[in-house]
């Protein structure tokens, strides 16, 4: 049985750019573009109407910019996750889209190839922001971040010390690889401890886990 094409909506204000990724996704037969949408109102719109397995969304638009929009789509809970677009990597909306609960960013010049994959990544239930990068983010805008003297969330607290551990070092961007090397675990025991922690502190990927742990003080900005 043939699995069913990723449904993608597409969400930029320039036309011209909709047409190229249309042209380059086009191609691929395990993907579908099934609607577009020229700002973030419209994409907030379509995403609720069609509900795609990803929306491919530009960081700034007239009506909803791009943060806003995808915090419209995740808490209606909609079965949508959302690829942020944006034109430099460093760029403060980026951070308000991942701690909206965006599942990655690209920047708009990403190779054809790149894009590809990452749509399936995400598709996928996967991110697609090297943690590096995103550390490289929140060090650069900690001062956007809430006061990291307050009280960590208590679901933290649920958390086993060596599941804390992984937690420190995922944030700091290692791989699952350099983890198990520094803590002389398994990689397998890592994945493990990973999946504990995003399943009990109700996060859906590295992404999400890692914006907690600053968040929450655990790793402090430039650590």
């Amino acid at each position: 049985m043939t699995e069913r094409p990723v449904r993608i909506l597409l969400a930029d204000d320039q036309p011209l750019l909709r047409t190229g990724f249309r042209m380059v996704l086009g191609g691929e037969p395990d993907l579908d573009i099934v609607g577009e949408a020229g700002d973030g109102a419209e994409a907030v719109e379509l995403a609720r109407r069609l509900l795609p397995d990803v929306v491919l969304m530009d960081i700034r638009m007239p009506r909803l910019d791009g943060v806003a929009a995808t915090r419209a789509i995740v808490d209606a809970r909609l079965p949508v996750r959302v690829l942020i677009l944006t034109t430099f990597d460093l760029d403060e909306y980026v951070v308000g889209a991942l701690r909206a609960g965006a599942s990655g960013f690209l920047a708009k010049d990403v190779p054809a190839d790149d894009l590809v994959t990452a749509i399936r990544t995400v598709a996928a239930g996967e991110a697609v922001v090297a943690p590096r990068i995103l550390k490289r983010l929140l060090d650069r805008f900690a001062d956007t971040l809430p006061d990291l003297d307050a009280t960590p969330p208590r679901a933290l607290d649920t958390l086993t010390e060596r599941e804390r551990e992984v937690l420190v070092q995922v944030a700091r961007g290692l791989s699952n690889a350099e983890i198990a090397k520094a803590l002389t675990v398994s990689e397998t025991t890592v994945k493990t401890h990973v999946g504990h922690v995003l399943g009990k502190l109700g996060l859906r990927d590295r992404v999400q886990a890692v914006v907690l742990a600053y968040e929450s003080g655990l790793v402090r900005p430039g650590s």
